[in-house]
């Protein structure tokens, strides 16, 4: 299918002539029917002479409803200009043609109507002087009335739809709602373009970013399971208000734009300098107030009114409702702007977009933003390898010398216990992973239960209090030395502790160490023991004292070694 919008003056005959080639009523309303003009968007559809369906979304031509004709031409590919040949150029021809400039509709066909009124010649030469920004457009005289040249106007559709370039169909969804009513028995249905991707029935999506459900799907009258772009769509939601819902909202996949009311834009038009601080930002069939800070030359910084889901390289254009007229189109660069709050800010702001151009640029991203998560990248319409983050090489590198001189200063601060959590680096270096930590990490540093391995050791005075501990314990295995023999040789529970960690000492408890092998070497001891045996026998069995048998006996319960039998007697037979 292709999805075709008419523009032009009002009253130059474009309902007619949908009308005439559909033999559909595009004018949906009494009102509309009986002024004898489109007030509100008209739909309709027909097959072209190669097999083809043309679906047409017939936009107002009056001044007054621009916001209606704004909402119906935004998300299509291509127009059909009309120009009645009895009347010419008119204001709104001007208008409509700057609207579709600004949307970046770069597929255009001139139609010439009432041919049977007028000589079409000085219409046609009229209207072509206007359309050198489109390059070759074909142009196409007809009469609704008479029938002349509609099947010249159909293979020129033909042509006009052959030419338009292949939708992406795996791109996510973002189908931008025009009407929104209510059937009775199937709740509220939504209406829209689908410019993009794949709508099936059941499919998941946000409305507004709250989750919805599609119950059913029509396409031109009939139901659907699956509706490919381009084209028109009925979208039967599943417990939705129809109150919920309005024109300009739009169903998006999830996950895959960004919800945002602030954005920087390049602007193709009027200088960012002359235009007003307030305008109407479209884009879609939404219209939403924004607030405008110029950057540059050519860029601005908006602040919608409202947020809306919005991708890099997206076109929308600006409409100065209080002097009735389009300033220009606009190129979305940003859809997550850094603030501007430093003096200089804004200038050195104005340099970046200067070098941007909308498209996805994923290493420009990455420098620019430093570290930033995949999904937050594939939300803002930039491809994006993998899951996790993603970090800049040149922020990477600056980020691994920091870690590193993060890493001595703790050693240093720390002599006893020099390897630093790794938590506590990810938090001196401000990352919001502690994954991120591992990745930026280089020999001799690992890390290991937690923490960073800094590969530096002991200190020596420590290391010279803890071999001696150990040659005591080497020739006794079980006499855990007294804590005033500890305080000697400068072993508290924080040196103690780091012996542990080192694998030199076994804490079984508060000042109690041994060696990392005791545990073993006193099971075998008791296993030689009658089963069950009582404390004193087992004391005597490890040749130690009570303070060292009861902490030790229990270290052995709570690994599985032993077991406590219900008279209070001990075996090292775990089977019950």
């Amino acid at each position: 299918m292709w999805v075709v919008a008419t523009a032009g003056h009002v009253d130059h005959g474009k309902s007619t002539l949908v009308r005439a080639l559909t033999g559909m009523e595009p004018d949906r309303w009494a009102e509309e029917r009986r002024r004898g003009m489109t007030i509100d968007l008209g739909f309709a559809w027909t097959r072209l002479p190669s097999g083809a369906t043309v679906a047409f979304v017939d936009v107002p031509g009056h001044e007054r409803f621009v916001p209606n004709m704004l909402a119906g031409a935004g998300p299509v590919p291509a127009a059909m200009l009309v120009v009645a040949a009895d009347e010419g150029w008119k204001p709104q021809s001007a208008e409509h043609l700057a609207a579709l400039e600004a949307l970046g509709v770069r597929h255009l066909l001139l139609v010439v109507s009432r041919a049977d009124l007028a000589d079409p010649g000085p219409a046609t030469r009229a209207a072509r002087a206007r359309l050198t920004a489109f390059g070759p457009v074909e142009t196409v005289a007809v009469s609704a009335v008479t029938g002349a040249g509609l099947d010249d106007l159909r293979a020129a559709l033909d042509r006009l739809g052959s030419a338009l370039p292949a939708p992406d169909l795996d791109a996510p969804v973002r189908l931008w709602i025009d009407r929104a009513f209510t059937i009775r028995g199937s709740g509220t249905v939504v209406t829209g373009t689908l410019g993009a991707g794949r709508l099936t029935a059941d499919a998941d999506l946000e409305l507004d970013a709250s989750a919805v459900r599609v119950r059913a799907l029509q396409s031109l009258g009939a139901p659907e399971s699956t509706v490919d772009a381009v084209a028109r769509v009925a979208v039967n939601l599943r417990g939705v208000e129809r109150a919920a819902v309005t024109r300009g909202d739009a169903l998006v996949t999830p996950g895959r734009f960004v919800r945002t009311d602030l954005l920087d834009v390049r602007v193709h038009g009027d200088p960012v300098a002359d235009l007003p601080a307030s305008v109407v930002f479209h884009i879609g069939s939404a219209a939403v107030a924004a607030r405008v800070r110029p950057l540059g030359h050519d860029t601005a910084r908006l602040r919608l009114a409202r947020p809306l889901p919005l991708h890099l390289g997206d076109r929308a254009l600006l409409r100065d409702p209080g002097r009735h007229r389009i300033p220009g189109g606009v190129t979305v660069l940003d859809v997550s702007p850094p603030p501007l709050t430093r003096r200089g800010a804004a200038a050195a702001r104005s340099l970046e977009l200067s070098k941007m151009d909308g498209a996805p640029d994923l290493a420009g991203e990455l420098h620019r933003r430093r570290l930033v998560h995949a999904d937050t990248l594939r939300r803002m319409g930039i491809p994006a390898p993998g899951e996790g983050w993603l970090l800049d090489p040149d922020h990477a590198a600056s980020l691994r010398a920091r870690l590193a001189s993060e890493v001595r200063a703790y050693a240093a601060q720390h002599p006893v216990d020099p390897d630093p959590p790794v938590d506590a680096m990810s938090r001196r270096l401000g990352l919001p992973d502690r994954s991120l930590v591992e990745r930026l990490l280089t020999p001799p540093l690992t890390i290991r239960n937690g923490r960073i391995g800094t590969g530096t050791g002991l200190p020596p005075r420590l290391s010279r209090a803890i071999d001696a501990v150990r040659a005591g314990l080497a020739a006794n295995p079980f006499a855990a030395p007294e804590s005033d023999r500890l305080a000697a040789l400068g072993l508290g529970p924080k040196e103690l502790g780091a012996a542990a960690k080192a694998g030199l000492l076994l804490r079984i408890a508060d000042g109690i160490v041994l060696l990392p092998d005791a545990p073993p070497a006193a099971l075998e001891r008791l296993t030689g023991l009658p089963q069950p045996f009582t404390l004193s026998e087992a004391r005597q069995a490890l040749g130690t004292t009570r303070r060292v048998a009861v902490p030790l006996l229990e270290f052995l319960h709570r690994r599985g070694s032993t077991r406590r039998t219900a008279d209070g007697r001990h075996t090292t037979d775990t089977v019950s």
